[in-house]
C-alpha cells in the first residue's frame, strides 16, 4: 500500500539554487517531505533505504550552504545518495532507481554534472576528493570540495591513506564523518553542539591562532609542548584527537539531524577554514521510518514494500540460495573440523556467514570494511595450520588483489575464498558484476579455480576446500537460488582439475563453466531438434584444466562452445590456449568462446542482461549455427 506525499515545500524545489530560496525555519519540514518522497519512491522499486533516510537533514544542509555543483560534493559508496538525487534535478526519474533505463543506484558522473565521482565501492570519497581538492589549487580555484563518508567506510585503509596525505598537503578540504553505527562519539545534545558550534567559528580559530603564536616565541621543547596542549585539550573535549593526529581540523559531534546545528556549522567551516577539517555528524540509520529503525540492518537494502506496514514483497523461493547452501554446507564441515574458520570484510548477512556466526562465533572474523587485511589475516591463520574460509563478493575481492597474489599465491598458503555474487547482478550494476574474478586468479601460480554448476556442486565444492591443503583454492557462485536439485547430506571431495560429461553427443560439444550448465542443456535440446548430436560437459575447474575431457571433446566433436559468467581472459581463453599449445585446432576444429561482453553492463533484471551478453540458450544455439556457418537463428547478443 502506498499513498502519496503531500510536499508542497519540495515541489518547489527541482535544484539546489530553488532549495536555497526557501526560509531557514521550513527548511526542516522541506526535509520530512524530502524524506516521505524517498520512502515512497523506494517503496516502488527496492534500493538502499537505510543509508538514505540517515542523512536526508544533512542532504538539505549541504546543499542549502554550498554551491553545487560548483563545490563538489562526493558521497562515500553511494547508497545514501537518493535525498542527493531528489534536490539535484533528477526526482521526476527517482521511480526508475535501479530500473532498466533508468536512474543508477549509487553517484554515477554520466547521469548528473551534481555527481563529480561514481562511487559503488566504500571508502574511496576522501581520496577523490583530495585530488579534486588538488587540482583546484593547481589551477587558483576557490571552490570547495566536500566527501561524505560513513563509520564503515572509515575502517578502510584507503581513508586513512588519504587523510594522512591531506593533512600532508595542507589543502582546502571538507570531509563529514557519518557516524551511525560506530558509537565514538558522547551523547549529542546543546553543550557538544554548542562546542562544534565553538570551535568551528571565527573566534575560536583566533584565539588558537592567537595561543599558537605566542607558542612560537617560546623556546622549542616549551612551544611543542605547548601546541600539544592546545590540541589535546580540545580533542579531549571534542573526541578529535586521532583526526588532528592525522592533520585535520576537527569540528564536532553535532546533531547531523538538527539543522539549527548542521547550518551554522557548515556556514562556519565554508568561510573560514583554509586547510583540511573533519565534521563529525551523528546520525541514525534508516531515521525517520519506524520499520527501518527498528530492523536489525535498518533496512539497508529493500525490495519493493508496504509503506504503511513496511512488510517487503519479497518472492517465495522455489530453491535454497547459493549463499545459503555455502553457508550451511560450511557450519556442516565446520562441525568435522575444529579448524575451519571464517572470515567476512563488513558482509556477514551478505555472504551467509551470520548463520556461521551463530554455529560458531569463535571461529568467525568479521574485520570491517577491509578486504586487503581480510586476506592478509587470512593467510596469517594459514600459516598456523588453520584452514580460512574468506567470503568476499567478487567485485570487492578486486580491492585486496596485491594481497591475493604476493600474501597468499606465492607462498602456497591454503587460504579458501568463496566468491559470492559472480556474474550479473541485477540492479547494482557493472559497480557489483563478477566479471572478473576467473580472469585475474586463472593467471596465477598455484591457484585451483573451482566453479558450480548448480548447489549439489557448490557443496561439493565446499567439502574439496575443506580437504585440500596444497595452496589457495577457489570457488565462484551467483546470486540468487539454485537450479532446484536435491542436495546431498554432505558434500563429496572432488579429484582436482576433474570435470564430468553430463550428455553425450557426437557433433557438437559445450563446455560449461559454473552457472549456464542449466542454459547448456535447453540449448541442447534446441540442437539435437534441428538434427546436431550435442554433448554437454561441466568443466567444474578452470585452472587445473581438465585437459583429458576437453581433448576429447577437441577429437571428437565439429563444434566446441565454451560458456561462462565472466570476462573474456578467463576460462575460455585458457582452454583454447591449452588447444593451440597440443596441436588440436589443427583438424580444422571450430572453437567458439561465449563471455561476457567486452564492457561494463548497465544495470537490469539479470535474465535480460544475461541474454543481451549472449549467455542464454538462444545465444548459445545460435553461436553454434555461426561456427558451422549454416545461418540458422538470428543472432540478437552483444557478442554478434
Amino acid at each position: 500500500m502506498s499513498i502519496k506525499p503531500n510536499t508542497p515545500l519540495l515541489d518547489q524545489v527541482t535544484c539546489p539554487a530553488d532549495l536555497k530560496t526557501i526560509p531557514e525555519d521550513q527548511l526542516p519540514q522541506l526535509a520530512e517531505e524530502v524524506r516521505a518522497e524517498m520512502i515512497d519512491a523506494v517503496s516502488e522499486t527496492g534500493g538502499h533505504l537505510g543509508a538514505g533516510l540517515g542523512v536526508v537533514e544533512l542532504t538539505v544542509a549541504l546543499h542549502y550552504v554550498f554551491d553545487t555543483p560548483k563545490d563538489r560534493l562526493i558521497w562515500d559508496v553511494g547508497h545514501q545518495a537518493y535525498p542527493h538525487k531528489i534536490l539535484t534535478e533528477r526526482r521526476d526519474r527517482i521511480r526508475t532507481l535501479r530500473q532498466p533505463g533508468g536512474l543508477s543506484g549509487f553517484t554515477k558522473r554520466d547521469e548528473s554534472p551534481y555527481d563529480p565521482f561514481g562511487a559503488a565501492h566504500s571508502s574511496t570519497s576522501i581520496s577523490a576528493g583530495l585530488g579534486m581538492a588538488a587540482a583546484r589549487d593547481l589551477e587558483g580555484g576557490d571552490n570547495n570540495v566536500i566527501a561524505v563518508i560513513g563509520d564503515g567506510s572509515m575502517s578502510a585503509g584507503m581513508a586513512y591513506e588519504a587523510m594522512n596525505n591531506a593533512g600532508h598537503l595542507k589543502s582546502r578540504l571538507i570531509v563529514i564523518l557519518n557516524d551511525n553505527d560506530m558509537s565514538i562519539a558522547p551523547p549529542v545534545g546543546a553543550l557538544s553542539a554548542h562546542l562544534a558550534r565553538l570551535v568551528s567559528g571565527r573566534t575560536y580559530q583566533s584565539f588558537r591562532d592567537v595561543a599558537k603564536s605566542l607558542a612560537r616565541n617560546l623556546p622549542k621543547p616549551l612551544a611543542d609542548k605547548a601546541a600539544k596542549a592546545e590540541e589535546y585539550a580540545r580533542g579531549f573535549m571534542t573526541g578529535g584527537t586521532l583526526f588532528e593526529e592525522l592533520g585535520f581540523y576537527y569540528v564536532g559531534p553535532v546533531d547531523g539531524h538538527n539543522l539549527n546545528h548542521l547550518l551554522p556549522i557548515l556556514k562556519n567551516v565554508r568561510d573560514t577554514h583554509h586547510g583540511p577539517v573533519l565534521i563529525h555528524a551523528v546520525t541514525q540509520k534508516g531515521k525517520g521510518y519506524g520499520p527501518a529503525e527498528g530492523a536489525k540492518d535498518k533496512y539497508h537494502g529493500v525490495s519493493r514494500f508496504d509503506v504503511v506496514t513496511g512488510k517487503q514483497a519479497k518472492p517465495k523461493a522455489n530453491a535454497p540460495s547459493y549463499t545459503s547452501v555455502f553457508a550451511t554446507s560450511l557450519i556442516e564441515e565446520a562441525r568435522r573440523d575444529e579448524k575451519v574458520v571464517a572470515i567476512t570484510a563488513a558482509m556477514p548477512d551478505g555472504t551467509g556467514l551470520d548463520l556461521f556466526q551463530e554455529a560458531f562465533p569463535k571461529r568467525t572474523f568479521d574485520v570491517g570494511i577491509a578486504e586487503q587485511h581480510a586476506v592478509t589475516f587470512a593467510a596469517g591463520m594459514a600459516t598456523e595450520g588453520y584452514k580460512p574460509f574468506t567470503a568476499i563478493y567478487s567485485t570487492f575481492l578486486q580491492r585486496a588483489y596485491d594481497q591475493v597474489v604476493h600474501d597468499v599465491a606465492i607462498q602456497k598458503l591454503p587460504v579458501r575464498f568463496p566468491i559470492d555474487r559472480a556474474g550479473l547482478v541485477g540492479a547494482d550494476g557493472a559497480t557489483h558484476a563478477g566479471a572478473f574474478d576467473t580472469a585475474y586468479l586463472t593467471c596465477l601460480p598455484n591457484f585451483v579455480v573451482m566453479a558450480p554448476s548448480d548447489e549439489a556442486e557448490l557443496r561439493h565444492m565446499v567439502a574439496t576446500a575443506v580437504a585440500y591443503d596444497e595452496g589457495p583454492i577457489s570457488f565462484r557462485y551467483p546470486r540468487g537460488e539454485g537450479v532446484g536439485i536435491e542436495l546431498p547430506e554432505r558434500g563429496s571431495i572432488l579429484e582436482i582439475g576433474r570435470g564430468v560429461i553430463r550428455q553425450e553427443g557426437t557433433k557438437v560439444a559445450l563446455l560449461s563453466f559454473g552457472g549456464r550448465l542449466s542454459e547448456c542443456f535447453k540449448a541442447a535440446a534446441e540442437l539435437e531438434a534441428a538434427g546436431l548430436s550435442t554433448t554437454v560437459a561441466d568443466a567444474r575447474f578452470a585452472k587445473p584444466l581438465d585437459m583429458d575431457m576437453i581433448a576429447r571433446l577437441a577429437r571428437e566433436h565439429e563444434v566446441l562452445v565454451t560458456v561462462e559468467e565472466g570476462s573474456v581472459g578467463g576460462f575460455g581463453s585458457h582452454v583454447l590456449s591449452a588447444l593451440a599449445d597440443r596441436g588440436l585446432l589443427d583438424r580444422g576444429l571450430k572453437v567458439r568462446s561465449l563471455t561476457l561482453p567486452d564492457l561494463f553492463q548497465d544495470h537490469g533484471k539479470p535474465d535480460v542482461m544475461y541474454r543481451d551478453a549472449g549467455l542464454t540458450a538462444e545465444g548459445i544455439v545460435t553461436k553454434v549455427f555461426q561456427a558451422l556457418g549454416t545461418g540458422g537463428l538470428r543472432s540478437t547478443t552483444l557478442h554478434g
